[in-house]
């Protein structure tokens, strides 16, 4: 029997994305909101305790008015925001985060998207946490370099407008008072005692990502070098299907000794390279914020609620 799926927010640059990965599959059925219904409350209440599925493609306060308005208990509920990712009584979908995860996603009504840049983040640094080779005391910091599109539909206006100032067309550093909102989740999923230093920039490339973590050797709890780093995190995520660990050393996957910027735009991959000697390392994950940073993420969770196979449109 087919399950019924609403996108709240199909408008949206991760709605629309959605529903493009959603559209054809035989095993769901897209409701769909007219243009002019799509603030309409009685309807979007309507269509929100109908389905069995419901994507919440929205803005915080939205999106905690939406799951306010769903009342059937039966409704499972895939949010995109960050109002919930640190919320108790929610799954954090990140199905490859621990052995346990995919089955508490499963058996959740209540699972919310990580966030594009907290997604390569825990991703490198939960395991080497959860290994006790990066003490929870680490003064961790972190760079990210993405494209405008985790800016949402503002953003995106003012890179592809008419008359574009030189100044957007330039890597633009942001979020200077270090409380970007990603914060929360990178702090608390990865089990940290403080909060990382998190410096993002977005450059005039529609989508991509690449976000760093640089590692001092003598300061880690475990003293691994580069190689010996790469091979824990390579058994961490054996069999795992979108999370790959590069080789080391990585220059077989450089270009000209560049690490390029869109090779896994439009999948829901995410690369984990390690840099590096026996001194100091350099983590640097490389996915499409959205893809497995977006919508390839909330549609890989809602496959594992469904029990197909978690590739299924991606």
């Amino acid at each position: 029997m087919k399950k019924t799926v609403f996108i709240d927010g199909q408008h949206g640059t991760t709605g629309l994305k959605i529903n493009e990965r959603l559209s054809g599959r035989k095993d769901i059925e897209l409701i769909e909101i007219t243009e002019a219904d799509r603030k309409d409350l009685t309807t979007r209440e309507k269509l929100l305790n109908e389905a069995d599925i419901v994507f919440l493609c929205l803005p915080d306060d939205a999106a905690r008015q939406s799951v306010g308005l769903i009342k059937n208990k039966s409704v499972c509920v895939i949010d995109g925001s960050t109002a919930h990712r640190v919320a108790e009584g929610w799954v954090y979908g990140l199905p490859e985060l621990k052995k346990e995860q995919r089955n508490l996603i499963k058996n959740s009504k209540r699972i919310s998207v990580p966030g594009c840049h907290a997604t390569g983040f825990i991703a490198m640094l939960y395991p080497l946490v959860a290994r006790g080779i990066v003490s929870p005391d680490y003064p961790v910091t972190c760079h990210t370099t993405a494209g405008y599109s985790g800016g949402g539909k503002a953003m995106i206006a003012d890179y592809q407008g008419e008359n574009v100032p030189d100044y957007i067309k330039n890597p633009r550093p942001y979020s200077l008072a270090l409380n970007h909102k990603h914060i929360p989740e990178m702090t608390k999923i990865t089990g940290l005692a403080h909060t990382p230093i998190f410096a993002p920039t977005v450059v005039n490339v529609y989508n991509g990502e690449i976000i760093s973590i640089p590692l001092v050797v003598p300061n880690l709890q475990k003293k691994l070098t580069a190689a010996e780093m790469r091979a824990v995190l390579a058994e961490y995520y054996a069999g795992e299907q979108f999370i790959k660990v590069m080789p080391y050393p990585a220059d077989d996957y450089l270009k000209n000794g560049y690490m390029t910027f869109t090779d896994c735009n439009g999948t829901n991959n995410l690369e984990i390279f390690v840099f590096g000697n026996d001194e100091r390392i350099l983590l640097s994950a490389r996915f499409d914020n959205l893809g497995k940073g977006a919508s390839g993420a909330a549609v890989q969770n809602m496959n594992i609620i469904l029990g197909v196979d978690e590739s299924t449109g991606l």
